[in-house]
């Protein structure tokens, strides 16, 4: 059969399912095998057309829709950890992927700016910090910093503090995507320069195994919320087929959902900045313990569960097709 003839034998049906899709369990059920089927015979002899795209989204969306709407043991916040984000981690990769290359790059700018300007550091970091830290390389105690102050307090307002940072990169979304990307950049600017000035001391294997111990998941939130704001410029300015109100809605949606990771990382983080970080003597051997935990929370969840949830729900559910 024709892909033309095809479609208009069931473009009918497929725009019912998709305006008004039904409640009752059993028919939501007969809607995803028919549109599971509508996908096979078009895998099969369209498999790269437009059409064989939709109706992997159609069929992901009814998919999502029937298990939400099941009666099961877990909760609703395991449930979106569980399956809603990943999956919207996993269809967003690509995104994921530039972010954390434009992460990397502004901090190389910021190590090597910071290394042909010796003011460079002190502009993004302030004199008298630079002073108290380069005081405390000299009294033998480089990450003093860690140490100053009430943990509890500090935890408190090392929290608050990045997830405004955090909610700031999501919201620049929708002025182009402009405040996403300058916030993303001059944090990563000043973690460059930052390390730089340990490196200038001799000292930058101790600081990354340092400042690691909270960096890892607090770095990561920064590419994390970046991604949410790209996430929402994206779904505006490159609508596709979609009217850009209601790719606009799908998109912010998209964004605040992963967005919503954030939080649990940004918490761990402050904890163990407010908490283990100030024990900058601690052996080497646990710095790297704690360091490797996040490391695999990060890859875990953001790369390997969801890539699996994805080609295990794949070729019906997966969400290939809306990426």
């Amino acid at each position: 059969m024709r892909e033309a003839l095809f479609i208009k034998r069931n473009r009918q049906r497929w725009q019912q399912i998709q305006d008004s899709p039904s409640k009752h369990p059993d028919e939501m059920a007969r809607e995803f095998i028919q549109l599971a089927e509508d996908l096979g015979y078009s895998k099969t002899f369209y498999p790269q057309s437009k059409t064989t795209q939709y109706l992997n989204g159609a069929a992901s969306q009814k998919y999502l829709a029937i298990y939400q709407n099941k009666k099961e043991k877990h909760n609703r916040i395991i449930s979106f950890f569980k399956l809603t984000l990943p999956l919207i981690i996993a269809k967003h990769h690509r995104v994921l992927l530039i972010t954390f290359c434009l992460f990397m790059l502004f901090v190389s700018i910021g190590f090597f700016s910071a290394k042909n300007d010796e003011t460079f550091v002190r502009q993004l970091l302030g004199d008298n910090y630079v002073d108290m830290t380069l005081q405390n390389i000299k009294e033998g105690h480089p990450f003093g910093v860690y140490g100053y102050g009430n943990s509890f307090l500090s935890f408190i307002y090392i929290f608050i503090n990045n997830l405004v940072i955090s909610l700031r990169e999501f919201g620049g979304g929708i002025l182009l995507g402009i405040t996403t990307i300058n916030s993303l950049m001059y944090n990563s600017v000043m973690v460059g320069a930052f390390e730089y000035m340990f490196y200038s001391n001799g000292l930058l294997e101790n600081s990354l195994l340092t400042t690691l111990i909270h960096g890892t998941l607090e770095l990561s939130t920064f590419v994390v919320a970046a991604t949410s704001g790209i996430v929402l410029a994206k779904s505006w300015l490159f609508p596709g087929t979609a009217k850009r109100i209601d790719a606009l809605k799908q998109g912010a949606k998209e964004g605040v959902i992963i967005a919503m990771a954030n939080v649990p990382m940004l918490f761990i983080a402050a904890f163990f900045e407010s908490f283990v970080t100030r024990h900058a003597d601690m052996p080497v051997w646990l710095k790297l313990l704690i360091i490797v935990f996040s490391l695999s929370i990060v890859l875990g969840y953001f790369v390997i569960y969801p890539l699996s949830l994805k080609k295990k729900l794949n070729p019906a559910y997966s969400t290939n097709a809306l990426m």
